[in-house]
């Protein structure tokens, strides 16, 4: 439903992901996604709920470091067609990210 936030589509996105570090913002603090981050051998550098009572450490030079992937994702949706999806299988939607992603990388 549409007032369901990212936060429960985490799990899947996790589940067979090989990583060490897990980075997201605030509004995937949870307890139940720690734990899950936890049970996986990873590091969660989540940034706590202002709401939390519990306050988690958090690595901030590491946190600090996500804005090259928003950034990334930023350049990448300058491209019209990677921002507004007009392809209509998700095997061409990926080549013209790639395609997006090699423009960006030559320049």
């Amino acid at each position: 439903a549409g007032q369901k936030g990212d936060a429960p589509q985490a799990d899947a996105l996790i589940e067979d992901l090989p990583a060490d570090i897990v980075m997201a913002d605030t509004a995937y603090d949870s307890d139940r996604l720690r734990a899950a981050i936890a049970e996986k051998g990873a590091v969660a550098v989540i940034p706590n709920n202002p709401s939390r009572a519990k306050k988690h450490p958090l690595d901030k030079d590491l946190y600090a470091q996500r804005h090259l992937i928003e950034c990334c994702f930023s350049k990448l949706k300058h491209f019209r067609r990677v921002a507004t999806r007009f392809e209509k299988t998700a095997r061409n939607y990926l080549a013209v990210v790639t395609i997006a992603a090699i423009v960006l990388w030559i320049r």
